[in-house]
């Protein structure tokens, strides 16, 4: 018995450090969805090329009906425990293109301990825009932008990545 005790206080220290990170994962999914729910209805069925109810069904339900990767596409999420690979370099990630009708969204454990509330909400919209139109970084950060925008009535400075991914080249603007 007095050797299992090392292996269990190991264990509720895993569990203790999982659980806040699973909690804001979920917390920014909430926010994203709620901010999504809220800028709606200002959205055309198509902003920045992006088909806004296959968005919305990703978002919410985790499967969507993709134009752009053709059929029905499951939307699955990874947590690795470490920030190994892309870890080491983003927060989240979405591999592309979809794969046997699911595309995966990959959370970091940096999307946990690092930024704030608005900036994983951010993320999770920008993200997501990923999944259901593939791997502009423009198009997706305009149409996030978009979103919080109709949402809070202003959205999260990103100028900074917006001049390093070169967007003032491309189709796409961030709202005024």
């Amino acid at each position: 018995m007095r050797a299992l005790l090392p292996l269990l206080a190991l264990s509720i220290l895993l569990l203790s450090a999982v659980q806040p990170r699973a909690d804001a994962v979920q917390t920014a999914f909430n926010d994203a969805i709620a901010a999504f729910e809220t800028a709606r209805t200002g959205l055309a069925a198509e902003n920045f090329g992006v088909d806004v109810t296959a968005y919305q069904d990703a978002l919410t339900e985790g499967q969507f009906a993709s134009r752009h990767w053709g059929g029905e596409i499951a939307v699955e999420l990874i947590e690795p425990a470490e920030n190994s690979g892309a870890c080491a370099r983003f927060a989240a990630y979405v591999h592309l293109p979809a794969h046997d009708g699911r595309v995966r969204m990959v959370v970091c454990p940096q999307f946990s301990a690092d930024g704030t509330p608005a900036l994983r909400r951010l993320t999770v919209l920008h993200e997501m825009v990923h999944v259901v139109a593939g791997a502009d970084e423009c198009r997706a950060m305009a149409f996030a932008a978009r979103v919080e925008l109709l949402a809070n009535g202003a959205f999260t400075p990103v100028e900074r990545y917006w001049r390093a991914n070169d967007c003032d080249q491309s189709p796409f603007r961030l709202p005024d």
